[in-house]
């Protein structure tokens, strides 16, 4: 079955502006996928839709079957949202906002309260239970998101630049989990500016331009021939250039590094650890999906 099915979708807002145009997309029940383009090309405006909070103008879409008009109440319990932007109260304390998201989709406080104790202590936010969030660390505010999102376990999660401003351990950390939770065979959409992520995590991955789908496929498929790409690291430590990954120090705190297509980011991480090298950040020097996304978004 597809967990999403959506079927010549067009939006066009009161402004004028056409958001969508005849979009179809499908996804997988089990999968993971990547939802990929530039700004305005569509991607916020497909999960508003999916959500409730866009109203499409045509076209048809479906949540494990069920049509979103003719039942919206439960499609929108099958889905679990965490958003770009942090909308909780920062005055609750971060246990009441996973239990009380519950509440909205009818779960019993009690049963509520063991899950969100459940989550919060694998995100690593049980100690924080009755902090209020404002006191919380960026990271932390995005992994109370994600507890939010999967307290009343929802099949399909939608994540929306999940790690945005988050560091690079933190971010490590977070796709841990979320790996983990796919295992268990949860369908996850996610939207993110971090290619070198979506190359690694995606099974499939799809690509959006000015409102219309220009790509969409297997990862492994789409990037057949693109043998490695490259990554700028921020580090503490010392390197010794060479080697597999063809380190070569820019200067006192940056490394560029080559990943070979049998090799992944989070090996090259694993490796510099035991050389007792820190990574601090890393972003991408022209990796394969970001080559094969500017050539199809040009």
């Amino acid at each position: 079955m597809e967990a999403i099915k959506i079927k010549e979708v067009t939006k066009r807002y009161d402004t004028g502006t056409q958001a969508l145009q005849g979009v179809d997309i499908e996804v997988k029940e089990g999968s993971m996928t990547a939802l990929l383009g530039a700004n305005g090309a569509g991607k916020t405006t497909i999960i508003g839709i999916l959500t409730g909070l866009v109203k499409k103008t045509s076209g048809q879409i479906a949540v494990m079957g069920k049509d979103i008009d003719l039942y919206p109440e439960e499609t929108r319990a099958l889905i679990g949202v965490v958003p770009q932007e942090f909308n909780f109260n920062i005055f609750e304390k971060v246990l009441d906002i996973v239990v009380n998201q519950a509440g909205y989709y009818g779960v019993p406080k009690k049963v509520a309260t063991k899950k969100a104790e459940e989550l919060l202590k694998e995100l690593g936010l049980w100690e924080k239970r009755n902090d209020m969030s404002r006191t919380l660390s960026g990271g932390m505010k995005r992994r109370l998101l994600i507890a939010r999102a999967l307290v009343h376990e929802p099949k399909i999660l939608l994540l929306d630049e999940p790690s945005a401003g988050v560091d690079v351990e933190l971010r490590r950390g977070m796709w841990e989990f979320i790996r983990k939770l796919h295992q268990k065979g949860t369908t996850i959409l996610l939207t993110t500016h971090y290619l070198e992520e979506a190359e690694q995590l995606c099974e499939r991955v799809i690509i959006m331009k000015k409102g219309t789908v220009v790509v969409e496929g297997a990862v492994k498929e789409l990037l057949r021939g693109r043998e490695s790409h490259g990554f700028i690291l921020s580090v503490e430590g010392k390197i010794t250039e060479g080697g597999e990954y063809r380190l070569s120090r820019i200067d006192e705190e940056k490394v560029e590094a080559t990943v070979v297509s049998n090799k992944s980011i989070t090996d090259l991480v694993d490796y510099l650890k035991t050389q007792n090298v820190v990574v601090r950040d890393i972003s991408a020097k022209g990796n394969r999906l970001e080559e094969l996304f500017l050539e199809l978004s040009a």
